[in-house]
């Protein structure tokens, strides 16, 4: 495919003609035509083409419609009927009204496009700088972050069906890559066990049972890796993804104990951000928050508030499931900053901010970034010998604790983490004779109090922070953060947010810019027709609470 790049025009009149007069009240595509105008150019995607082949039908349609395409939770099939046979997606698009559109399967090539030169959040872009355009959006202001989980599009597999599963998609692979070799090498079990897939099979109820048909699976799959590593195996199939994968799980699930293939210890197995889940989506992971375990992916939407017109998504961002929170806000910020929309007041939940992050987004990027800060976790019961407790001067690089004593040594090392910090020490002298020595320490060997402090700048934001969060004026300001829960409601009912559609950390990111793009059209509707922002839904009990 190439591209033969054309500006967007007019209209045609017929098919202006035809939209007023069947949709007299409008409708989501003929108003953001109107008051948007053409989102998306050819233009803007003329790296993804080569200069010659077959002409390519219009990627700037094609972005639209694939936005379009999540405002009304279409399949490829029911997109591209639309375009075939809606008038109002042929008015958004300027098309003739006998335009007969393009197979379904072009949107899955554009998105393959897409993804291959990580070009989706363009689409969120076009969105964003058209609504500039027009006064519905401006930098500065306030935003508000949270993120989410996602499942992967792969089905939740248990142990056993994860390792079955691995090594079919491996015999599978290598009966597509050397098929003469493999049915030379493949022992006839394999046929009975690996034909079919795992689900369809009936895996032994009773534990002993299960264990041995655990063992059968890491046999057969050692075998078939020495296999494919032996001197006469034919070149390249290390190569396969798919026998890499095996590779992999085989690693993190089995080793070998006097030449027996044994599973090994849960605490012998490799961290859950390097321990894949599923053969079929290699890049997802499993994770936990609070009571939601999934596996899969993350994703933190920032989105403007407090504002008179729409509250419009200004960032997307998916990562692995494993990713937390508090290395996010830094990625934001500076995806924001290269995009022209950075806020001036940033809210996110507990999970985002820290020391570093506060100092960074007030140095690198200019953010006053609020969230509810983690407590002292060094406090002892009752607080008094806490942290806090201990007067900090910086400038004579010492520390006095309660009972007036100053400290005698002041280091600057590294935490476990890899993180600057102070190791603050007292004398075991003048602790050992302190009447509030076992207060002061949680070991009850220890001689001498030590303190680890963050370097001065994080220091004392962290202390003005925590300091500012217990006034009442903080707490009422801070309520505006919840919005943004009714954004990850909103896409996750209209968009499926919380669901993968496709495989993949790229193809699930590119999901979720067109999530984004889709919320934005979506809002700028509402706010062309008025249309109130939902209440929060109250039940007919609750509202019958006395007031006060």
């Amino acid at each position: 495919m190439s591209l033969r790049s054309q500006e967007p025009g007019q209209i045609p009149a017929e098919t202006v003609r035809v939209a007023r007069a069947a949709f007299r009240k409008g409708s989501l595509a003929i108003r953001v035509r109107d008051e948007l105008g053409p989102l998306f150019t050819d233009g803007q995607f003329a790296d993804l083409f080569p200069s010659r082949g077959k002409p390519a039908w219009s990627p700037g349609r094609l972005a639209l419609v694939l936005v379009l395409q999540f405002v009304e939770g279409l399949t490829d099939r029911q997109a591209a009927e639309a375009v075939r046979a809606r008038i109002d997606f042929k008015y958004a698009l300027g098309l003739e009204l006998d335009d007969p559109g393009f197979d379904f399967s072009v949107l899955s090539e554009f998105r393959d496009r897409l993804v291959d030169a990580d070009a989706g959040r363009q689409l969120l872009d076009g969105i964003l700088a058209a609504a500039r355009e027009k006064n519905l959006l401006a930098s500065g202001g306030k935003a508000r972050t949270d993120s989410t989980h996602v499942q992967s599009a792969a089905r939740e597999l248990n142990w056993l069906e994860m390792v079955a599963e691995t090594l079919r998609a491996a015999l599978n692979a290598l009966a597509v890559a050397a098929p003469d070799w493999l049915r030379e090498v493949a022992d006839p079990d394999w046929f009975r066990h690996c034909a079919t897939r795992a689900e369809d099979s009936r895996f032994p109820k009773a534990r002993t049972k299960r264990d041995e048909a655990g063992r059968r699976i890491g046999a057969d799959g050692m075998r078939l890796l020495a296999a494919v590593t032996s001197p006469d195996a034919p070149p390249g199939l290390l190569d396969v993804e798919q026998v890499e994968v095996l590779r992999q799980i085989w690693v993190q699930h089995f080793h070998l104990v006097e030449g027996e293939v044994v599973r090994r210890d849960p605490k012998d197995r490799p961290p859950g951000a390097m321990r894949l889940v599923t053969p079929y989506d290699p890049q997802a992971r499993g994770s936990v928050k609070r009571d939601t375990m999934w596996d899969g992916y993350k994703v933190h939407l920032t989105e403007t508030c407090g504002t008179d017109g729409p509250n419009l998504i200004t960032n997307v961002a998916t990562t692995v499931a494993t990713v937390p929170d508090s290395v996010m806000s830094e990625t934001i910020h500076t995806a924001l900053a290269d995009r022209d929309w950075l806020p001036g007041e940033h809210w996110v939940d507990a999970g985002y901010p820290t020391a570093a992050a506060l100092v960074a987004a007030r140095r690198e990027h200019g953010i006053a970034l609020h969230g509810p800060m983690a407590a002292n976790t060094t406090a002892q019961t009752g607080g008094a010998y806490g942290q806090d407790a201990f007067t900090i001067d910086f400038d004579q690089q010492q520390a006095t604790c309660p009972n007036g004593v100053t400290s005698t040594q002041w280091h600057h090392r590294h935490s476990p983490q890899g993180l600057p910090v102070i190791r603050v020490r007292f004398s075991p002298a003048d602790c050992r004779t302190c009447p509030h020595l076992r207060e002061c320490v949680s070991s009850p060997h220890a001689e001498r109090r030590e303190i680890t402090l963050r370097h001065r700048e994080e220091h004392e934001a962290l202390h003005a922070a925590r300091s500012e969060q217990q006034t009442e004026a903080w707490k009422d300001r801070y309520k505006i953060r919840a919005g943004v829960e009714g954004t990850i409601s909103q896409g996750a009912q209209r968009c499926g947010l919380r669901r993968s559609r496709y495989r993949g950390l790229a193809k699930t990111s590119l999901q979720h810019q067109l999530t984004g793009a889709a919320i934005n059209l979506v809002r700028i509707d509402a706010h062309l027709t008025d249309t109130p922002r939902a209440r929060t839904r109250t039940s007919h009990f609750a509202a019958l609470r006395p007031a006060g």
